[in-house]
């Protein structure tokens, strides 16, 4: 499945970029009725038990999920395997009936602090339970950095995975964080996290819905 990586930056300019839906040309509007979103698996250093929440979109365009604990660091003070966090979350997706879905655009964003020499990377894919999964796209960002960031990756309609109409199979979201000291200060502290210092929405993932075939 062919992921188009788009433009990463500060969240400042990304907030507009998390609140509209991906859409392509032609394609069914969300269904009516209300869609659910179940946590039934959590695993990874970057996602303790009770620090990763799930909540669907009123208008069941999209779900968000948000971190409290999912931060890499590298430099004085970090442990051999800070560097690197990750998180899979196996996800049951209840749509209304005659409804299929796919993912066709997430949107990663976080906080990094990143000394000159330092750089970080999120890396993320998701895929549906006994399919083959999408390819793993990394962003990078590279010091003196200390802001807000923000990356997407979107799915062109033609390229979308659909969930099996009829079936009820898990999303399983895979992200990962990395942070490398590379020529930095090897006492000072460089870190990346997927949330942000307000606390706000971190990772979205929008939905493409179209009908299944009748019967």
């Amino acid at each position: 499945m062919l992921l188009r990586r788009l433009t990463a930056g500060a969240a400042v300019a990304a907030l507009s970029v998390l609140a509209a839906p991906a859409h392509a040309e032609g394609a069914d509007t969300p269904p009516p009725g209300r869609i659910t979103v179940d946590v039934v698996g959590v695993n990874g250093s970057g996602c303790p038990q009770g620090t990763a929440s799930v909540s669907a979109a009123s208008d069941n365009t999209a779900f968000t999920v948000t971190y409290s604990d999912y931060l890499a660091q590298a430099g004085a003070g970090s442990g051999g395997t800070d560097f690197r966090k990750n998180c899979q979350l196996a996800l049951r997706i209840h749509v209304p009936q005659g409804f299929t879905y796919a993912i066709a655009r997430a949107d990663y964003r976080g906080f990094a602090h990143l000394q000159r020499g330092a750089y970080g990377q999120e890396r993320a894919n998701y895929y549906f339970q006994g399919m083959a999964q999408t390819a793993r796209t990394t962003h990078q960002f590279s010091g003196p950095y200390s802001d807000n960031w923000q990356a997407s990756d979107q799915t062109e309609y033609a390229d979308l995975v659909w969930a099996p109409c009829g079936e009820e199979r898990n999303l399983n979201v895979n992200s990962e964080l990395r942070v490398y000291a590379g020529t930095s200060n090897p006492q000072a502290l460089s870190f990346m996290s997927m949330d942000s210092t307000d606390g706000s929405v971190s990772t979205v993932y929008h939905f493409e819905w179209k009908e299944c075939p009748a019967a």
